[in-house]
């Protein structure tokens, strides 16, 4: 039931930043988790990283951990995703997704239902 719009991707070199927001236009409560996920082609989307709304905690997979930052402004009902020392290899759409939250933590995309439209992350070598 929420809806989500992903911004600021783009084109950057191998080695650059860039920050990705996800805005919801309906509020989101602090029983909510919302995370981020990406898709290559040829590629099964994979979980990057959620945070939980209320507390907040944060969760990262391993191929961007220590690279990337996510985090929330909850005056603007907003998810950012910093991505630092950018990689080739990160190349492709980054979808953000929310989730209630009673206590588990979702990492796998199969549990999501509520979706952004994604925005095209291409970094160059």
């Amino acid at each position: 039931q929420v809806q989500l719009i992903e911004s600021g991707g783009g084109l950057v070199q191998a080695g650059g930043s860039l920050r990705l927001s996800c805005a919801a236009s309906e509020h989101t409560f602090n029983n909510y988790l919302m995370g981020w996920f990406r898709q290559a082609p040829g590629k099964e989307r994979e979980f990057v990283a959620v945070i939980t709304l209320g507390v907040p905690n944060t969760y990262y997979s391993d191929s961007v951990k220590g690279r990337f930052t996510i985090s929330r402004d909850s005056a603007k009902n907003t998810v950012f995703l910093q991505m630092n020392s950018l990689k080739p290899e990160d190349t492709a759409v980054y979808y953000c997704a929310a989730h209630v939250y009673a206590g588990v933590v979702y990492t796998s995309a199969e549990e999501y239902s509520d979706w952004g439209q994604g925005t095209q992350v291409t970094v160059s070598s």
